[in-house]
């Protein structure tokens, strides 16, 4: 294997949302086809050294690409672009738009909308007693934080649609989820409760028409949540 370094070339970065646009540089190696999946990207002080930022701007950038799941990076080896991102174009495009909330959160609508509609005719009766177990772990919990039984319950919803072609969609589905649910503050468990239940009831009833309906009326209401205090059309 060639180890010879590559000589790649990017646009220096202004100092304005630095590390955002550290981000999108690094994102344009991949698209130029300067580098591709699986591929070690440079060091840390070469990097600063072509984008002319801080250690600690570059890290807050990686960061978010470990994060997004576009890199991963291997002890006394380095970091790498992740060898399954180009079956993953949406993680890029995620990528590009993580601090863009309202974005993502249309982005989960359009998604999780389509998949629950296919999981709808789909779910297995093992999947629904998960699906179930993870709103009787919402209710048990005695703290507000339910967020991993919440993301458990629309991961096998996600998973449930069976459909090989969107699958390299949901592990960054979650990410959104992830993000998302970090900016709520406050909590309802009696609302998800709510919701997940009449989501689960349509699903075990076979109805996608019904489970549409039902997964909007939850996704609307974590979007108007969410985005109550964002600044209308914002792009952060």
């Amino acid at each position: 294997m060639d180890e010879t370094p590559k000589k790649i070339k990017v646009d220096s970065v202004n100092r304005n949302t630095l590390s955002k646009q550290v981000v999108q540089n690094i994102i344009q190696l991949l698209v130029s086809g300067q580098m591709k999946p699986g591929e070690k990207l440079p060091t840390e002080m070469e990097l600063m050294e072509i984008l002319n930022v801080s250690r600690p701007v570059l890290r807050e950038a990686l960061s978010s690409l470990e994060s997004l799941g576009v890199i991963h990076r291997k002890t006394r080896e380095g970091t790498f672009f992740n060898n399954k991102i180009s079956s993953h174009p949406f993680s890029i495009m995620l990528s590009l738009a993580h601090d863009n909330l309202q974005a993502m959160v249309e982005a989960r609508m359009a998604l999780e909308l389509g998949l629950i509609t296919i999981a709808a005719e789909k779910i297995s009766d093992e999947e629904l007693q998960r699906l179930k177990q993870t709103i009787d772990t919402i209710a048990n919990i005695k703290d507000s934080d339910y967020s991993e039984a919440d993301l458990e319950f629309h991961r096998i919803i996600a998973l449930s649609a069976n459909n090989p072609i969107v699958e390299g969609m949901i592990d960054t589905l979650i990410v959104t989820l992830v993000k998302i649910n970090s900016e709520i503050k406050i909590r309802e468990p009696e609302r998800t409760i709510q919701h997940h239940l009449a989501i689960y009831q349509a699903l075990e009833k076979r109805d996608p028409f019904e489970a549409f309906h039902q997964m909007f009326l939850h996704l609307d209401y974590v979007r108007h949540k969410v985005l109550k205090e964002y600044p209308k059309n914002a792009t952060p």
